[in-house]
């Protein structure tokens, strides 16, 4: 069953807006994804806060919220559509946080709240990444798919030769006013204008190309450059590369999440990585040098002689470098002996020749298995 949005906030049902404001900065700080990489279950409760305060702190909404419960606002005959946890994704939530943290107009004793200008929605991707790209950064080129600015009629959605007229409703100022009363007072909601779209302009003749929409959609290719140390689940914004605005309003945002690939050798643990090494059973005994790969190259690693399977050894610096610091992780390798399974009658005699030279090599011993 899906939570109240008043318990989600940890406010009573009569909070006042600025404690609701209040609650969701609280919440919206402690579960930011910046904060919290790579966490679901704090990326869930950021999303969760977002939905809502962005319900709590519109007081028509609210206003149906109370009366008929997620039923007045999840679509339906009244309702206000598109708001149920299902589809109200992190780039939803990510705008509400800075739409929330914005300039907010006071409500108490009478006010006015103005909408947005409709503007073009955000667009969220993924970025697969190897993790020699993550260790030292790495500038890739993107294509995406988005709308774009109708050529035809340059983003205005009328023919050529054509002049869109003013719209009737709202005789062009792109909004309508509703006036409502509650007990803090009254107030004037001013809202988008639904003739119109709030472009305050009707298109008598549509484009042909894009069937007045202003806008169609097409393939570009971006370049993003990636900081070293990102991880999976991290993101980044590229402003205004989103979806363009209808009739030449604010495009939206480009939303990157990254995600590690899975390597053939690494496998990544914060900035450290770590790998599997198999060593004979005379290099285990007598020591080595053995080249190793790494992130940026090859390198040396020593073997001390005596090392038992499943120790494990250090390469300092061959890691990934944190996202937001100056340490760099380690490569960490795990040497495994690997005991021959097949001798030629040579190899077998000097084995045995070195076992009855020095009795320790076959003495068994027992111990407590370690839980």
């Amino acid at each position: 069953m899906k939570r109240d949005y008043y318990d989600i906030l940890g406010v009573e049902r009569n909070a006042s807006e600025a404690e609701v404001k209040k609650m969701y900065r609280k919440l919206a700080m402690r579960y930011h994804p910046d904060k919290n990489p790579g966490d679901k279950e704090a990326e869930q409760k950021f999303k969760e806060a977002a939905e809502a305060y962005s319900i709590l702190s519109d007081p028509q909404k609210r206003s149906q919220y109370d009366q008929f419960g997620r039923a007045g606002i999840e679509g339906g005959d009244g309702g206000f559509g598109g708001f149920g946890f299902a589809d109200f994704d992190l780039s939803d939530a990510l705008r509400t946080f800075m739409e929330g943290f914005g300039s907010f107009e006071d409500f108490f004793g009478g006010g006015i709240r103005r909408t947005r200008k409709p503007q073009g929605r955000d667009l969220r991707i993924t970025l697969q990444l190897d993790l020699e790209e993550i260790a030292t950064g790495v500038a890739k080129n993107v294509k995406i798919k988005r709308l774009e600015l109708c050529e035809s009629c340059n983003g205005s959605g009328a023919q050529s030769g054509t002049m869109p007229i003013r719209c009737p409703n709202c005789n062009g100022s792109g909004q309508v006013r509703q006036i409502s009363r509650s007990l803090f007072g009254q107030f004037v909601n001013v809202g988008q204008c639904p003739q119109c779209g709030g472009t305050g302009e009707i298109i008598s003749e549509p484009c042909r190309k894009c069937s007045g929409e202003g806008r169609i959609r097409r393939s570009v290719e971006l370049k993003v450059k990636v900081p070293a140390g990102v991880a999976t689940g991290n993101y980044m914004t590229l402003r205004s590369e989103g979806n363009k605005g209808p009739r030449g309003a604010e495009p939206g945002d480009l939303i990157i999440f990254f995600e590690d690939k899975e390597h053939r050798y690494f496998t990544r643990h914060g900035a450290d990585i770590l790998t599997e090494v198999e060593i004979t059973f005379s290099q285990a005994a007598l020591g080595d040098s053995v080249e190793l790969p790494t992130l940026t190259g090859k390198a040396k690693l020593t073997i001390p002689p005596g090392i038992q399977s499943g120790q494990v050894l250090r390469m300092r610096g061959k890691g990934i470098p944190e996202l937001r610091g100056s340490r760099k992780g380690d490569q960490l390798v795990s040497i495994q002996v690997k005991t021959p399974t097949s001798l030629n009658s040579k190899q077998r005699a000097l084995l045995k020749e070195l076992a009855s030279s020095n009795g320790s090599l076959g003495k068994t011993v027992v111990r407590k298995l370690r839980t």
